[in-house]
């Protein structure tokens, strides 16, 4: 501690330990948005594939800043989002501990690319998974014992859940067949209404626009880009020791004190960074593309030149985006391909910037594999005229 005058911030966060590898690959919502019964019923979150990263133009409304009226430009990140397929619900009972499983309902038929999801080796497998429950379905028996645990669910749950799974055959950039599974909390309503409303839904695709619209804040959970194993300097941002240093210099110079004769958890040590679980609040959505519409393309008011969202070239490392998309503001964390939630935000939104209301006036879809000049194939033609064959 020689030499310290005043005062030494530490470096990194405590708050994030350990920093290990994330059990998970797909990102859990730790918490839901606070339940309102008064409001209709309605899913809070949702499944989404990142794509890729662009940039718009747009025009600031934000009267008193000397941005107010004037250009801005932006990064925005793509994220496709295929309409999810509820294919069950799990009812929920609030205990001292915490909330405890009641039951859960299944729906009567399971695409292949959910039961895969219970499988570690598919085409292996005897592929018998829900064989047995879907014949509940066809006795009367059966059908009988399915609405008794719905009624035990009307009757003892507090929280409902769906079972959702997102449709991962429809995505052209992937080349995984196994579906990823969630529970997506419904908020609004009494206990049956939520049951009811859960039911009526079942083996139904739910489009993204039927829980977040334009210009709202919401939540992105996932996985970060994995680094491997970094050392201190990298991975908490420590000063580099002198030149001179004997031994190395991307080091920490000392680890602690003789006694307490043990290194504190607080030092700085080398070890695995990235592929950490994250929550990324208040992320405004700029644009919901919806596909074979015209919100799936790139035109904007000002811009009427006739170009699809993906860039020339497709979105380096992923590909095409064919189906529904979500553009939000700025970066999100994940490699292409990896799979985000987006979550409704959890707090009421007052802030400009939550309210403001985003008029886009250019979406940039030039090549994304290095310094892309053109907009459409047509410009490129047009300057370049016919290139040999």
């Amino acid at each position: 501690m020689s030499h310290r005058k005043f005062e030494h911030p530490r470096h990194g966060s405590l708050g994030f330990l350990p920093r290990k590898r994330a059990r998970r690959h797909r990102g859990k919502v730790k918490s839901f948005p606070r339940d309102d019964p008064s409001r209709p019923c309605k899913l809070t979150a949702f499944l989404g594939y990142k794509a890729g990263m662009t940039h718009i133009v747009r025009e600031v409304e934000k009267p008193g800043s000397k941005l107010h009226k004037k250009e801005t430009c932006e990064a925005v990140t793509v994220i496709e989002t295929p309409p999810m397929v509820i294919v069950g619900m799990v009812g929920y009972i609030k205990t001292p501990r915490g909330l405890r499983t009641l039951n859960t309902v299944w729906a009567q038929h399971l695409s292949e690319e959910v039961r895969r999801r219970f499988y570690k080796n598919w085409y292996r497998a005897k592929k018998k998974a829900f064989t047995k429950y879907a014949k509940k379905y066809d006795s009367e028996e059966g059908k009988k014992e399915i609405q008794a645990e719905l009624e035990k669910m009307k009757k003892y749950a507090t929280v409902i859940r769906v079972l959702a799974h997102t449709q991962i055959k429809k995505m052209n950039g992937l080349k995984q067949k196994k579906a990823h599974l969630m529970e997506i909390q419904v908020n609004g309503g009494t206990v049956p209404q939520k049951v009811d409303y859960a039911y009526s839904f079942f083996e139904k695709q739910v489009p993204i626009d039927a829980l977040f619209q334009k210009d709202e804040m919401i939540d992105v959970i996932g996985v970060t880009k994995g680094k491997g194993y970094e050392g201190v300097v990298t991975r908490w941002g420590v000063t580099r020791l002198p030149r001179k240093t004997h031994r190395g210099l991307r080091k920490v110079a000392c680890i602690g004190a003789w006694h307490p004769a043990r290194v504190s958890f607080t030092v700085a040590r080398a070890g695995q960074n990235g592929y950490h679980h994250r929550t990324e609040m208040n992320k405004k959505i700029y644009k919901i593309g919806k596909k074979d519409q015209e919100s799936h393309n790139a035109m904007t008011e000002f811009d009427r030149t006739e170009k699809d969202i993906t860039p020339m070239g497709g979105f380096p490392h992923y590909g095409i985006v064919k189906d529904d998309y979500v553009m939000i503001r700025g970066c999100c964390m994940g490699t292409k391909k990896r799979v985000v939630t987006l979550r409704q935000s959890l707090l009421k939104q007052t802030s400009r910037t939550a309210l403001e209301e985003i008029k886009l006036k250019f979406i940039d879809t030039s090549s994304k594999f290095g310094h892309g000049r053109f907009q459409t194939i047509q410009e490129k033609a047009k300057i370049f005229g016919k290139l040999k064959a």
